[in-house]
């Protein structure tokens, strides 16, 4: 169906965002049109308001509306552990667990030659700069287990190794509450591999 012109830019607007596709979009153009005044403002000036205030900490590169962010703020952090992870979301999910008390670097992507992301695409240039500055003595590699994540992973590792830091990994393996009937043989090698003692 063709909609005014204004509605259809909407939707296009809508439908450029991640994992919205065209009847999503429409739908959401369509609520945004029939709420009040007042919503369709307030979403708006939400929107110009992220824009404007929110910004990359410059220590660790998560989105901050100050001019460092809380985690680096808190002097209860330890600072000598920086835990490196692709993305905002990924910081987000280690911080709900509430274990972690170190600091962060977020890459903001992956390592992927395929798609033309590279080494100078993502945030690997600061986070070398944070290691030459001293004061950091475990980088603890938080990408996932994909192709990406883990070219990324080793890629660091072998990037930060000679700056006499060490480097870990996260374990992976079998899942809390899995069988091992149903793993699959990489998962089971991995989970191998990364054994410890009880």
């Amino acid at each position: 169906m063709q909609y005014a012109e204004p509605i259809n830019n909407l939707i296009r607007a809508i439908s450029r965002l991640p994992g919205i596709g065209e009847k999503t979009a429409t739908r959401l153009a369509l609520f945004i049109l029939n709420a009040d005044k007042e919503y369709a403002a307030g979403l708006a000036d939400a929107i110009a308001s992220v824009k404007e205030k929110v910004s990359l900490c410059p220590v660790c590169m998560t989105f901050s509306d100050a001019a460092t962010c809380r985690i680096c703020a808190d002097e209860q952090r330890d600072p000598s552990t920086v835990c490196v992870v692709s993305d905002y979301k990924d910081m987000t999910a280690l911080e709900s667990m509430g274990a972690y008390r170190g600091r962060y670097h977020i890459l903001h992507g992956n390592l992927a030659p395929l798609k033309g992301v590279g080494p100078d695409e993502i945030r690997i240039r600061e986070l070398v700069a944070r290691v030459e500055a001293g004061g950091v003595n475990e980088v603890i590699l938080a990408t996932g287990f994909d192709s990406e994540g883990e070219a990324t992973s080793a890629y660091l590792a072998r990037l930060l190794k000679p700056y006499g830091v060490m480097v870990t990994r996260l374990a992976s393996g079998i899942p809390v509450g899995s069988y091992v009937e149903f793993m699959d043989g990489a998962t089971l090698g991995r989970a191998l591999d990364g054994r410890r003692e009880v």
